[in-house]
């Protein structure tokens, strides 16, 4: 991650990037409790599938909200007086989204096995709660918290949080978490977005990963996918 610059301030993050990533976790959120929804009574092939997205999408979600609660958080508190309670209330909403995503892992295992409709519709719903936590908390973070992270945060604390996610993703798919990220920008973002990655990352995209990335949403999404 990067940072803007202006003369006679200090290098702040640049945090249009955490919207960027905020809008994969509110889309595939939003996609998977429409695909399982969508999928048919009795197909444990389709819910294999979906239940692996899940995992993946989760895993995710989950080094996000830790890379903030460990590594941002405490960098941005010193910082804060009264400010402090917006970023408090982050920590708790991350504890409250873990509990809301266990009851979906639970109801996922069980659907998974069999396919049966009811458990795919309670499945369903559970999903649609946790887009609707996951989307409030995220809307708030982006608008209380960023501002205070823009204000606060330097451009080496800020590159060490990114480094963190990288670090973490496991390298067979870096290419895909780059397609998603890059899929709802607009043309300036995706500009801009690739223009700070290291050469030998644009062309492995511009050769691999775009199909790679293609791919793997036609797999999971089917004839919704609109990469």
């Amino acid at each position: 991650m990067t940072s803007r610059n202006t003369s006679d301030s200090p290098v702040h993050p640049y945090t249009r990037e955490m919207a960027m990533i905020h809008q994969v976790f509110r889309r595939e959120s939003r996609l998977l409790t429409e695909l399982v929804q969508d999928a048919p009574p009795g197909d444990t092939a389709r819910a294999g599938i979906l239940a692996e997205h899940w995992r993946l999408y989760s895993i995710g979600l989950h080094a996000h909200h830790t890379g903030e609660d460990e590594m941002l958080w405490p960098v941005l508190l010193p910082h804060l007086d009264l400010d402090a309670e917006q970023v408090l209330a982050m920590e708790a909403q991350h504890r409250e989204l873990d509990e809301g995503i266990a009851e979906v892992q639970r109801l996922m295992d069980r659907w998974q096995a069999q396919a049966f409709r009811e458990d795919r519709d309670e499945l369903a719903e559970a999903l649609r709660r946790h887009h609707r936590q996951l989307c409030a908390h995220l809307d708030e973070e982006e608008r209380e918290v960023m501002p205070l992270v823009a204000l606060h945060v330097g451009e080496k604390q800020w590159h060490a949080v990114g480094e963190r996610g990288l670090a973490e993703t496991p390298r067979n798919r870096l290419l895909i978490a780059l397609g998603a990220i890059l899929e709802d920008t607009s043309p300036e973002e995706r500009r801009e977005f690739l223009a700070r990655l290291p050469l030998p990352a644009r062309v492995m995209w511009r050769l691999v990963g775009q199909r790679q990335y293609r791919r793997e949403t036609d797999r999971v999404r089917g004839r919704r996918s609109a990469v």
